[in-house]
């Protein structure tokens, strides 16, 4: 079970109608994390039939290589690593992924090796490890495989900066943008053009192996060239849209020497641009993707329909600042709830994406937490009503919890407490306001990652 403090959710909620909807939600939850495990995404994708590899419509003959390597990171990475050696075993000759520090104990294997790296700020571990397949990719050749393994926090956990930027210095920058509200777009674009592994860069030092990039999307809209910061896919973005980005978020002024150096050194030509679709880098590059976001709300749906709920995945494209997602999923409840319209009750709402926050305040938090609390305000009073907002990941900011998840009492127990939801949302310390209320959602690092999902319940 991935909800930890399952018990603990229910035994806080009193309301018979409330905790009716609440038991759908994390029903629903279990289902749509249990759909996209990394072990059961890269065991459904890929078959070995004849000694040959197959995976959606390719075939690749493993007599023909003369030998595999295995690299990659992100949060699912070492789930995926450790299915793909039980499914090649020794066919590989060697590799390694990084993965978040504290997991690299939940995954067993004797070849790739496991290497514990930092996120959402990087890491000298990480570099050692990104140098490390650098290196490995660098020396195969044209006879030889290289399967690559892609999540969400590869940006982060596998960070080799250009240039003379040094780790600190990406390190400050990779802090300031979290901070700004910037899209993960927009955090990728500056990300890819100082560093020399993102971008499409691997793929450039693989070349001219055979690459298969395996990748579970934690990217709205799952863009190839942002996942993860896009380190095989051909990178669409420039020095110029890099450089924008600091400029929108007056970031300019506080960004690093050296970096602000590399990125108008780009912007006069001097240095070239990350490798663009058309290169012939990319002719032996296979990059597919074995799971995100609306594969994970597909789970929950099918969980919600036998449940007897009437079912609608919303979208799974959803962005904005969190808090005003909130009031407007909220302000979507009070419509149905008072109507009966848009869909009937009892009904289940799943949507998914990835909100942001702008920090102004001083306290603890995360986007879901921001977006449960915002919408809490909204559905006060609404007896049978629940909502929560999870990250897959089990992360939410850089709190122990998953997200949030809230029903008709939640303000009403934190004004009891002499808590003001309005001034924790503006100070950014909604973990504070949701531990008092039990309203927490924890489940611990999960090894998935694909965006956040958000789970609307109406009795």
């Amino acid at each position: 079970m991935y909800i930890k403090n399952y018990d603990e959710i229910i035994k806080s909620t009193t309301n018979e109608e409330n905790l009716k909807v609440k038991k759908w939600i994390l029903d629903c939850i279990e289902a749509a994390l249990r759909s996209v495990e990394p072990s059961v995404a890269v065991k459904s994708a890929l078959k070995i039939i004849n000694n040959k590899l197959n995976i959606r419509g390719l075939s690749f003959n493993l007599n023909s290589f003369e030998h595999i390597y295995v690299i990659g990171g992100g949060k699912a990475s070492g789930a995926m690593a450790e299915s793909i050696e039980q499914l090649l075993g020794n066919k590989i000759t060697e590799g390694i992924v990084n993965v978040p520090e504290g997991t690299e104990g939940n995954y067993h294997t004797e070849i790739i090796q496991i290497n514990p790296a930092s996120h959402p700020i990087p890491n000298e571990n990480g570099l050692h490890g990104a140098k490390r397949m650098i290196e490995i990719a660098k020396k195969a050749g044209e006879k030889d495989l290289v399967i690559v393994l892609i999540s969400g926090g590869g940006s982060a956990l596998m960070p080799y900066p250009a240039d003379n930027i040094t780790l600190q210095e990406m390190q400050n920058l990779t802090n300031l943008l979290l901070k700004s509200g910037a899209t993960i777009e927009e955090i990728n674009a500056v990300r890819k053009h100082i560093s020399q592994f993102k971008g499409g860069q691997l793929a450039e030092a693989i070349y001219p192996a055979t690459a298969l990039t395996l990748i579970i999307s934690d990217v709205v809209g799952d863009r190839l060239d942002t996942i993860a910061s896009g380190p095989t896919a051909p990178d669409e973005t420039t020095f110029k849209d890099a450089y924008n980005v600091l400029k929108r978020y007056n970031l300019l002024d506080k960004t690093p020497e050296n970096i602000i150096n590399r990125i108008k050194r780009g912007l006069s030509y001097e240095i070239p641009e990350t490798p663009k679709s058309g290169n012939k880098i990319f002719k032996k590059v296979h990059n597919i993707i074995i799971a995100n976001n609306r594969m994970a709300l597909i789970g929950a749906m099918k969980e919600a329909v036998k449940l007897g709920l009437n079912t609608v995945i919303l979208t799974s494209f959803l962005e904005g600042e969190a808090r005003e997602v909130g009031t407007v999923l909220g302000s979507i409840v009070r419509e149905i709830y008072n109507y009966n319209s848009v869909i009937k009750k009892p009904a289940m709402i799943l949507a998914g994406g990835e909100t942001t926050v702008t920090v102004r305040g001083q306290g603890k938090g995360g986007r879901n937490q921001e977006l449960a609390l915002s919408a809490a305000i909204k559905i006060r009073g609404l007896e049978g009503v629940g909502i929560a907002s999870l990250g897959s990941d089990g992360i939410d900011g850089v709190t122990d919890a998953a997200g949030g998840i809230v029903d008709s009492t939640t303000v009403e127990k934190g004004l009891e407490n002499g808590m003001n939801p309005l001034e924790y949302l503006d100070n950014n310390d909604t973990y504070s306001f949701l531990s008092q209320t039990g309203d927490l959602i924890i489940t611990g690092p999960t090894g998935i990652n694909v965006n956040d999902l958000i789970f609307i319940c109406i009795s």
